[in-house]
């Protein structure tokens, strides 16, 4: 499963499509220069309990390195991800 990625300067998504429908999806707004915040993630029943929402999160982690960038998840289910791998995330957390 690809993870794809669209941003237009605002806002932007992680997604995974599986012929070509959308089954699982990570939003979030950039906030500042610097920072952007995770409001919101989905992902198809068909794919529960398949680690889908940790390759959306861990997408968005390479982003943010890449880009220096840090993040506020108030999603609730990032912000339980970001709370569990606090060490191996933490350069990323604002």
């Amino acid at each position: 499963m690809e993870v794809k990625q669209i941003d237009n300067g605002t806002k932007g998504a992680f997604y995974i499509e599986i012929d070509a429908v959308k089954v699982a999806e990570m939003t979030y707004s950039h906030a500042k220069p610097d920072k952007i915040i995770i409001d919101h993630t989905e992902v198809s029943e068909t794919l529960k309990g398949q680690g889908v929402g940790y390759k959306l999160i861990e997408a968005s982690v390479e982003y943010m390195r890449a880009n220096r960038l840090k993040v506020i998840p108030l999603c609730p289910f990032a912000n339980a991800v970001f709370k569990k791998k606090h060490n191996e995330y933490a350069d990323v957390i604002a």
